[in-house]
């Protein structure tokens, strides 16, 4: 058989591609890979929790693309959902990145683990209003609400032995950093790079760089690929000594036990005057029924609770009400 330049180059450019990929993953990424398949979870009124279906998109009862932060909340918030609406039987839930979710999967179509994924969520969640807008301008939905609020933190090993005070620290030479990137996740690309910059520190903290998985400055500043997870374990593993979260993830972490510890950053640095979760129904849906029971479910004291105990602020009551889009 004839092996031609062409074929040549279509067998090992794909190798080199995927060598490349397998031998530049941090080994924080790779025990992340691991647990891929908790962002993608569908729950039964039974109980049962399965993971990583995600051909369940096209046929759950009731399908969700919320913003990564809040993946720890949704278990015991899913499962109180359906007990007050047991109706519902399944419900397919993903949390990853907002911006990844918008433009990877909603605009255009997807794939994760290489298995397409439903263009069209009953339900959309981000930590941008921005987000919102652009739905709108798609003619997705006209409506959103406010359901919850978050805040900045940083992410340091037990103990603080680098002795971090505050994000002012963040300019010191003598600390390895992991921040979300500014690409996919919106808590750097909106929030905490606004932080830097207000501080003076954007350009030494980030060399300016726009990537994931990366140096940003090489041998200080990693930029992860799904923070949520990456950062505290690049923490315990002594590859980064700080990391910018959300204030809910450090409180998920140390409940889990994880060896991690936080430093609050004080007012405005924290963005708590401008993290605001937005939340609406898209028309594509196809449960948009089920949807707004669960929009107005999110309205309820018990669903409040459940965030708060998880670190969350509540919303207002005036929040807590779909209104349109504008802007």
């Amino acid at each position: 058989m004839k092996i031609t330049r062409f074929a040549i180059t279509v067998i090992i450019v794909p190798a080199i591609l995927m060598l490349s990929v397998i031998f530049t993953a941090s080994p924080a990424e790779k025990k992340d890979a691991a647990k891929l398949g908790h962002d993608y979870r569908t729950f039964h009124t039974d109980g049962k929790i399965e993971y990583g279906k995600i051909g369940d998109s096209y046929t759950a009862e009731l399908v969700m693309y919320l913003a990564g932060n809040q993946f720890m909340v949704m278990e015991e918030l899913i499962k109180d959902f359906q007990k007050k609406h047991p109706g519902i039987k399944t419900v397919y839930v993903e949390t990853i990145p907002p911006g990844q979710i918008l433009k990877g999967q909603i605009l255009k179509q997807g794939m994760i683990n290489n298995q397409k994924t439903a263009q069209n969520p009953d339900v959309f969640a981000s930590v941008s209003y921005g987000h919102m807008k652009t739905l709108k301008s798609k003619g997705l939905t006209d409506e959103a609400m406010i359901y919850i609020r978050n805040k900045l933190e940083l992410m340091v090993a037990p103990g603080n032995p680098k002795n971090i005070k505050g994000p002012e620290d963040l300019g010191r030479d003598d600390l390895m950093q992991s921040h979300p990137n500014p690409i996919t996740e919106g808590i750097f690309k909106f929030y905490g790079s606004q932080m830097l910059k207000d501080l003076g520190l954007y350009e030494k903290v980030t060399g300016n760089k726009m990537c994931k998985s990366c140096w940003a400055v090489e041998g200080k500043t990693w930029f992860t690929s799904r923070h949520h997870r990456e950062t505290p374990l690049r923490i315990e593993e002594g590859q980064a000594d700080v990391g910018i979260v959300w204030t809910t993830e450090v409180v998920h972490a140390k409940a889990e036990g994880r060896k991690v510890d936080g430093v609050p950053i004080k007012a405005p640095l924290n963005m708590s005057h401008k993290v605001n979760y937005a939340i609406g129904v898209l028309k594509t849906g196809r449960n948009q029924k089920n949807a707004r029971i669960f929009l107005d479910y999110l309205a309820t004291d018990a669903a409040q609770e459940i965030y708060a105990k998880h670190g969350f602020v509540k919303a207002n009551r005036d929040e807590l009400k779909l209104k349109p889009i504008t802007g």
